[in-house]
């Protein structure tokens, strides 16, 4: 029975540059790097259930919230199988907690990690930086596309994402990808799982 494999979780807000993390991972880490996040998520989600574990937070969608923590659970049991695997994962996603009333979806995604090496990383970004990339257009994916004007220059729901996506979350390591590149981010993550593994040893 081989080791299970790493898994770095990446949580913060759309455009903070989780995803384009998660590829530099994936293109020099070594060993297999698998990316489960909530990018791959939605794009094998039913239209109907968009934007399924993507749900920004504010609690406006609580039809949708029994379906977000059942595949909340059943992303982690899939982690949890390639780990187990021998698969590395990079996960990147954005846990909060502000829906129509707590779910604790995270405390019960991790207790599926149990016995698997887990870095579990905060993706942090100015505002400012998140709203000079959102107006140059950057790709994201959220369907509800909210733009920045004169009368409302930080539309409340990206407010919302800033302190949601961090409340009440005991990191491992944090980032500020406002002074990071996605390569340097990587290689600060690097350096940690390094000085892990020195310790375990």
């Amino acid at each position: 029975m081989s080791a299970p494999g790493q898994v770095i979780i990446l949580n913060g807000a759309p455009r903070s540059g989780k995803s384009s993390i998660a590829a530099v991972i994936q293109a020099t880490f070594p060993g297999d790097w698998l990316a489960l996040g909530v990018d791959a998520w939605m794009a094998n989600t039913p239209r109907h259930l968009i934007p399924g574990i993507g749900l920004r937070p504010g609690g406006e969608r609580p039809d949708l919230e029994p379906f977000v923590v059942d595949a909340y659970l059943a992303l982690y049991r899939s982690i949890a199988a390639h780990a187990r695997a021998g698969f590395n994962v990079v996960v990147d996603v954005g846990h909060h907690d502000d829906y129509s009333q707590p779910l604790d979806i995270l405390p019960r995604c991790l207790e599926l990690l149990e016995g698997i090496p887990v870095l579990f990383v905060g993706v942090h970004c100015p505002i400012e930086t998140i709203m000079a990339r959102r107006n140059a257009g950057q790709p994201g994916r959220e369907r509800q596309y909210l733009v920045a004007t004169a009368a409302d220059p930080i539309p409340a729901p990206i407010l919302r994402w800033q302190t949601a996506v961090h409340a009440n979350h005991t990191y491992d390591l944090e980032l500020d990808t406002s002074l990071l590149t996605p390569t340097q981010s990587a290689l600060v993550i690097s350096s940690h799982l390094a000085r892990l593994s020195a310790h375990h040893h």
